[in-house]
């Protein structure tokens, strides 16, 4: 018997968030709007350009007088008096300068503005959370049941949750980094229950328990990033966007999606009195633009913790920040600062060259069954690679396979070492000529008639077989006869092709644009040999050459 013991219904109560900081636009547009940091800040620029919102560099949540008493209009005329609620927040980051205000619409009376989607997407996103900061609070009613079972001990408990009054929800609602992962648990505290009472039995209709796991930590994203930044100190608003851009320019890290796995759980219903075992299965582990660090990233992280463990230290800029802000109060003496910073340093850089070798990253991973040699993988010229041997003068050179997508140097195994090396494979016969499917310094391929096809990107080499060969030398046959224009049989190297910009003239390896007002169609092997033979006698334009910052 299923009994309800306590029912408990308590008001409660949202409050709106601060009105945009450069850390919150870039977290909020990258979870609302998906938009990458860097982008956010260029159209916040282009927005603030056209005067049409406040200066987006700040780490201030407060509001100008001139601000609030334009959003109190706005909101009262807009909604009404109830929907009015005057606050000024403080700001919670320790180090914040608060210099300028926070980033809101420069006219509260203007809902949207023109520009480009993006633009308009992010101008609607500031204005509905500078107006919502000064809006009433939502008013919610919450409600606990307690139910008994006459048969255990334990007490089963339903929340729910009923909104009273939107307020501020009218106009907007914050986003959080735990949301997405979130959607999986099939707990909520906001559900809405069905009327109940005090001592009501209440019939089972059925009973479900589920099979769930533990998640591992969440990967960042540039929003999360963004958050942990300001966390630790490190760096100021004007930082945040460059510093995640050049992480990635560099190859330290790497933005982008990936599926997960298939894996199977359990549930069991109590229907009619039996218990039914039910197996499903799910995807789990799927990651949708997310950073994931590289092993070139890797291998500088290591380097750098081991031989400038000081300088990487998380609390080390965030000292050096408030150091600049006691520089700036007049508080300490900037010359002073840089020497007790810049002398030890300079030393551990001039003993770091002398005692510290190149860094590979690299890892012994075992033995090669077949020839008993060390198998061993590492960081070279074109990306990570495995090896079987070692260099010695005199003895037989060692074998070499790249590592595949989604490989690592930290997990990959000696197995799956192993199957790097069934490469290059033959996959069969086309026109009467060989097919072998490898692995290039520019990634997999397949050999044929002394050509290279590139295989597209996602499939797998050791998955090609004779068919699939076939299909992509037929589609890149076919792709080249779409790029040719035209051809001469006075010279084979003479060719008109269709290109990124238009058409051109293609001759052995020399590019000839197209003159204005001529046809590429109309075009004879005359008219093609005259332009190139021009073009071969320019004087080649001098590399462009940029000033040094003094």
């Amino acid at each position: 018997v299923f009994r309800v013991t306590s029912l408990e219904t308590r008001p409660s109560k949202r409050s709106p968030a601060a009105p945009f900081t450069t850390s919150t636009l870039q977290q909020e547009a990258s979870r609302k709007l998906g938009f990458s940091v860097s982008r956010t800040m260029s159209l916040a620029q282009r927005l603030y350009e056209a005067g049409k919102i406040t200066y987006m560099r700040t780490d201030s949540v407060n509001l100008s007088d001139t601000a609030l008493d334009a959003a109190s209009k706005e909101i009262k005329s807009a909604y009404g008096d109830k929907y009015y609620h005057a606050r000024k927040y403080k700001t919670k980051s320790a180090g914040a300068q608060e210099a300028h205000e926070a980033i809101r619409p420069t006219y509260f009376n203007q809902h949207t503005t023109d520009g480009d989607s993006a633009e308009i997407r992010l101008y609607e996103l500031i204005w509905k959370r500078a107006i919502a900061s000064q809006m009433s609070e939502a008013l919610f009613e919450k409600t606990t049941a307690k139910i008994s079972v006459s048969t255990r001990k334990e007490e089963l408990v339903a929340n729910g949750e009923v909104l009273r009054f939107d307020g501020f929800l009218k106009v907007y609602l914050e986003s959080s980094d735990e949301e997405e992962e979130n959607k999986l648990d099939d707990s909520s505290d906001n559900a809405i229950l069905p009327p109940l009472t005090k001592d009501q039995q209440l019939n089972l209709r059925d009973l479900n328990s589920t099979e769930r796991f533990s998640r591992p930590p969440a990967r960042n994203t540039e929003a999360s990033l963004v958050k942990k930044l300001e966390e630790l100190g490190i760096g100021r608003p004007s930082t945040y966007a460059p510093t995640i851009s050049t992480i990635q320019n560099r190859g330290y890290v790497v933005k982008e999606d990936r599926e997960g796995k298939p894996r199977n759980y359990n549930v069991l219903t109590l229907l009619n009195k039996k218990v039914v075992q039910e197996q499903k299965s799910e995807s789990t582990g799927a990651e949708k633009s997310k950073l994931f660090p590289t092993d070139i990233g890797a291998v500088v992280n290591d380097f750098l913790v081991q031989h400038f463990n000081g300088i990487v230290d998380f609390h080390f800029t965030a000292g050096v920040e408030k150091q600049f802000d006691e520089i700036a109060q007049g508080l300490e003496d900037w010359t002073k600062m840089l020497k007790k910073f810049y002398e030890p340093f300079h030393q551990e850089v001039e003993d770091t060259i002398k005692t510290a070798g190149r860094s590979s990253g690299e890892r012994e991973l075992g033995i090669d069954p077949k020839s008993g040699k060390k198998i061993s993988v590492r960081i070279g010229r074109y990306g990570p690679f495995v090896q079987i041997g070692e260099a010695v003068e005199g003895e037989e050179k060692p074998a070499y396979a790249s590592l595949r997508s989604g490989q690592m140097i930290e997990t990959i195994s000696l197995e799956e070492a192993l199957e790097l090396f069934k490469l290059p494979k033959k996959i069969g016969v086309f026109e009467d000529k060989e097919m072998t499917v490898a692995i290039g310094k520019f990634g997999p391929y397949i050999r044929h008639n002394s050509q290279f096809f590139s295989l597209p990107k996602g499939i797998d080499p050791l998955d090609v077989d004779e068919k699939a060969g076939i299909e992509i030398i037929e589609n890149k046959r076919q792709a080249d006869a779409d790029k040719l224009i035209k051809s001469f049989q006075e010279d084979p190297e003479m060719r008109i092709e269709n290109g990124r910009w238009g058409p051109y003239i293609k001759f052995g390896k020399l590019n000839v644009k197209i003159p204005k007002g001529k046809e590429a169609n109309d075009l004879t092997y005359a008219d093609c040999k005259a332009l190139a033979e021009t073009a071969e006698k320019e004087p080649k334009k001098p590399a462009r050459k940029f000033a040094k910052k003094k």
